[in-house]
């Protein structure tokens, strides 16, 4: 099969007002949490209550996830698309001039971010529509870059917004990139009708739907391998922060961690070929694990950033993953075997996170971290069979 190219997937209009949009999502949402948190940190003075103000918008995927996905393939992509934007834009305006109190502003995160898997899953699903065979491929490790890249970006833009015009300001300003971005969308992206048929209600048919696609032996090895190397990846990072001691310090470190997860996609998409790319999957989730184990070293914050950047390189396992988990996927439920393969991602990193953070607290962070890597190694074996693609999952030359 030849490879695409950069060239060939942004002359696709429709990727570019998805990857538009998507960065400005990405970006957005960054600053939006980062508000958020300052915001409450001011009005209570508590640390624990302004790092769940921070985590509040990732808690959803986990019911969203459970319950509502079926509404990715029953409703138009590009209504779901342009509704997520304005919902997030109303949301902001509430937190910024509402005056709520700090109890009902949690409470609005949660309660509109119980539909941002369904959104997700919906953009999710439309790329391989508008990006057939390798090129989707490619367009997702564009969108993986991108995502890298806008969190790198938000996390500055929102530090000096915040400097300039305070927490309200900020997340007036985030308002405002959510409604350019429906404007992007609405005007960019052509009518296309709803995958699925409507039928029982959404909650029980995302339960049967869920049901079937674990039911199905190559998909759920497909969500596995997606999911549990990044687990053990979730883990390690979390406890950067307390292994270094500083924020400053741990700051140097995810960054270098966002840098190499995108050298990592930019590489393995731009220059390995289809059948390489897939091969490459074990080799690369087991990198994802290994050097973190360095961490039993005690390394300073230079090695510790070259570590990290080498570990995150290893994402790109992924790729190698995403034109077979497309063809596995029923098409009539795309949306929402997309929408359940990034909220399960979602809620395996908070685990994770919670899981090496509780050991951490036992044994010290570094050991910690070492321990996190060595069970992504593990992992990684274990789904051999899964990230290794046999001769019948190949794709065929052309």
């Amino acid at each position: 099969m030849k490879g695409a190219t950069f060239g060939e997937v942004f002359a696709v209009r429709e990727f570019r007002v998805l990857f538009g949009s998507f960065a400005l999502l990405i970006g957005g949402d960054v600053i939006k949490m980062l508000a958020l948190s300052v915001l409450v940190y001011a009005r209570t003075g508590s640390p624990g209550l302004s790092a769940a103000a921070y985590m509040a918008g990732w808690l959803p995927f986990i019911f969203g996830g459970l319950f509502l996905l079926s509404l990715a393939d029953r409703v138009s992509p590009r209504a779901l698309m342009v509704v997520g934007e304005l919902v997030r834009a109303v949301t902001c305006l509430l937190l910024a001039y509402a005056g709520l109190p700090v109890w009902a502003m949690l409470a609005l995160v949660l309660v509109t971010g119980l539909f941002s898997p369904v959104f997700f899953a919906a953009r999710a699903a439309m790329l391989p529509e508008v990006l057939p065979g390798d090129a989707y491929v490619l367009g997702r490790s564009v969108l993986n870059v991108a995502s890298a890249s806008a969190q790198i970006v938000g996390l500055a833009a929102g530090g000096a917004v915040l400097a300039f015009a305070g927490a309200s300001g900020a997340l007036a300003a985030t308002a405002g990139l959510s409604v350019v971005a429906a404007v992007v969308l609405r005007a960019g992206l052509p009518f296309r009708p709803a995958r699925g048929a409507t039928g029982s209600g959404a909650v029980r048919e995302t339960l049967r739907v869920n049901r079937r696609l674990l039911a199905d032996g190559r998909v759920r090895g497909l969500l596995l391998a997606g999911w549990l190397p990044c687990v053990c990846l979730a883990g390690a990072e979390a406890m950067v922060v307390p292994y270094l001691g500083g924020q400053g310090q741990a700051g140097v470190v995810l960054a270098a961690a966002a840098a190499g997860m995108a050298a990592g996609e930019f590489a393995v998409g731009r220059f390995a070929a289809p059948e390489l790319r897939e091969r490459l999957s074990l080799p690369l989730a087991v990198l994802l694990g290994v050097p973190w184990v360095g961490f039993a070293l005690g390394p300073g914050i230079a090695w510790a950033a070259v570590l990290a950047a080498t570990a995150t390189a290893g994402l790109s396992y992924q790729l190698g993953l995403q034109r077979r988990f497309v063809d596995a996927a029923p098409e009539e439920v795309r949306g929402q075997a997309f929408g359940l393969q990034s909220a399960g991602l979602m809620t395996g990193q908070a685990a994770g996170a919670a899981l090496v953070g509780a050991l951490g607290e036992v044994i010290g962070p570094g050991p910690a971290i070492a321990v996190a890597g060595g069970g992504g190694i593990l992992v990684a074996l274990a789904l051999a069979g899964v990230l290794r693609p046999s001769p019948a999952t190949q794709p065929a030359p052309r």
